[in-house]
């Protein structure tokens, strides 16, 4: 199981997660981190570091945060950043962008329920 990071993220971007990440599996958007879940060994170094506890084991994904689960897998697709799987984070892969969603979520919004 992959771990997914929620809207808690959004406008924090804290970076601790990205440091704490041994796989390098978490990648920088316009106002959050995503997680790759094919690159994520499920290690928890990430969630154990984060100051907002925007990370959730995705067995573990509150109801009302379910659609952050696609919405990480979502923003390496083509339609957000197209960046596949990328192998690893590093400045290469670092954008503005965000999935759309997140892209007009309201700071003040109430989680989302799906994608």
């Amino acid at each position: 199981m992959a771990y997914v990071i929620a809207s808690a993220c959004i406008d924090v971007k804290d970076g601790d997660c990205q440091t704490a990440c041994p796989v390098e599996c978490i990648y920088e958007g316009g106002r959050m981190m995503y997680i790759h879940q094919d690159e994520c060994i499920s290690c928890g170094l990430c969630l154990s570091v984060c100051p907002v506890q925007a990370i959730f084991d995705e067995a573990d994904l509150p109801p009302h945060e379910a659609g952050f689960q696609a919405i990480n897998a979502e923003f390496f697709g083509p339609d957000v950043t197209g960046w596949g799987s990328p192998g690893g984070a590093s400045p290469k892969f670092i954008t503005n962008r965000d999935h759309p969603i997140v892209s007009v979520y309201a700071a003040s919004s109430a989680s989302i329920d799906a994608a």
